[in-house]
């Protein structure tokens, strides 16, 4: 059993002992955390409220009822969205005027997993320092519940997904008839979850009539591993040449990350999920700044600047990203990992908001899929890692290659990122475990395996010395 207790929320396999899995003491613990923190920074508001929201997990509705019951034990209001998804939430609670929002989810992991996600009252992911506030919160246990006539209470509201679907119709890069026009026949992965209900919605609002859902049945049981990644992706590809699709998408359970199939099966890449994307915004509608994290594909900086903007890379992280964003006015951003932030709507990664202006984007190129894909630079990104022995100073490691390499233009915000001309190398150290991750770009997968495998061999070498 595994619980992980980060800044950003509580992660865990469902079962267990408490605080060694997502226990009903773990939720109630945490909930209890973060509705303390949720009073204490709301002094003044009379009616406090959150929203929540989950996918389809099947340990969904129980993890739902203890949080929403927990919160209510507090005096706050709840508005629960149901099976909903992440961009939903986030979205209501600004709209809604709530204090904060906790998404129940854990985004792309497996079914035994779920996890508690929680948003500041501008509908965001906690920062860093709240995140280590209701750590210590839930670590000291003293927590105060309501008495009888405080109790909060709780509410259903199954029409906000509507209401988010609306606002993205409403957006100047989305364009229905054009859309329509296109008479797009589409294949949707909604992989046993949220976004079975939640993309096919959308597709219909924007006219897509011929619409075809495999693993659509909201259940939880995840078809197959639910990270949008090429080598899961096989039936969606299958589907979409059976179908002789246009397109194929392929969203991840809570509907946060988004990647495309080519009409011929072939891979668009998730990297490119948010260069075509932010292709279209910045040509056509609003030219301006993006952001991505370090790791994300050099496309985006190649797009970016050939239409006059500044591009700049982030700390990995949603949290870092949005921050940078905000610091650098960025008109869109996102990782790349299929990701897509766009200010106008929202700060939060959304799925929905991508497949819109992406068949806007198609429909008016008027080719085909896999055509728009060879408009865009050609990156190929190699992703490894190495195992250290606890006894090895992962610091000290990468101290030394940053050392070694200092005449390369270098970042280090995050690890350190290398830059050799186009092509750079990225090492981040993980936090629960001795490992290195290191991601690798260049032109072809020959040149980016080969760059990482010698940064691994000067890994090996300097823990040798």
């Amino acid at each position: 059993m595994t619980l992980i207790k980060s800044i950003s929320g509580i992660r865990g396999t469902i079962g267990g002992t408490p605080d060694n899995g997502l226990t009903p003491l773990d939720a109630v613990k945490y909930a209890s955390a973060y509705g303390t923190w949720i009073i204490k920074n709301s002094k003044g508001t009379k009616k406090l409220s959150v929203v929540i929201g989950r996918d389809a997990r099947i340990s969904g509705q129980m993890i739902s009822q203890l949080v929403s019951s927990t919160l209510i034990g507090m005096g706050i209001h709840v508005i629960d969205l149901e099976l909903s998804t992440t961009p939903t939430v986030e979205m209501a609670v600004t709209e809604l005027k709530a204090q904060g929002g906790i998404i129940l989810t854990a985004s792309h992991n497996p079914k035994q997993w779920n996890a508690l996600k929680l948003l500041n009252e501008q509908g965001e992911f906690i920062s860093e320092k709240a995140g280590q506030e209701i750590l210590s919160i839930a670590a000291a246990g003293n927590f105060t519940y309501a008495e009888i006539n405080d109790l909060g209470t709780y509410s259903v509201n199954k029409d906000f997904l509507n209401t988010h679907i609306g606002k993205i119709l409403a957006l100047p890069y989305v364009d229905i008839k054009a859309i329509q026009k296109a008479n797009f026949s589409v294949v949707v992965d909604a992989i046993n979850s949220s976004g079975s209900i939640a993309v096919p919605a959308l597709l219909k609002k924007l006219g897509v009539n011929e619409i075809t859902v495999i693993h659509g049945e909201a259940n939880g049981n995840f078809a197959h591993n639910p990270e949008p990644l090429p080598e899961h992706l096989s039936d969606l590809s299958k589907a979409v040449l059976k179908e002789k699709a246009h397109v194929g998408i392929s969203v991840d359970p809570d509907v946060d990350r988004l990647a495309f199939v080519c009409e011929d099966g072939e891979m668009f890449g998730e990297e490119y999920t948010l260069v075509a994307v932010a292709d279209y915004v910045l040509k056509s509608k609003k030219k301006g700044n993006t952001v991505s994290n370090l790791s994300s594909t050099r496309a985006l900086r190649d797009v970016t600047e050939l239409n006059g903007g500044k591009y700049s890379a982030s700390a990995v992280g949603e949290v870092n990203v949005v921050t940078m964003m905000k610091e650098t006015k960025a008109v869109i951003g996102g990782e790349g990992n299929g990701g897509i932030i766009l200010p106008e709507l929202h700060y939060g990664r959304d799925a929905l908001v991508g497949i819109a202006i992406f068949l806007t984007h198609l429909a008016k190129y008027g080719k085909s899929v896999s055509m728009l894909r060879t408009t865009y630079p050609e990156y190929y990104i190699s992703k490894n890692k190495i195992e250290l022995t606890p006894q090895i100073n992962v610091d000290e490691v990468l101290v030394a290659i940053k050392e070694k390499y200092k005449k390369q233009p270098i970042n280090s915000i995050d690890g350190v990122k290398i830059e050799f001309d186009k092509e750079w190398v990225h090492l981040r150290k993980s936090n629960t475990e001795p490992i290195i991750r290191i991601y690798s770009e260049s032109r072809s997968m020959a040149t980016a395996d080969n760059l990482a495998k010698k940064i691994i061999s000067d890994i090996k070498e300097i823990i040798r010395k």
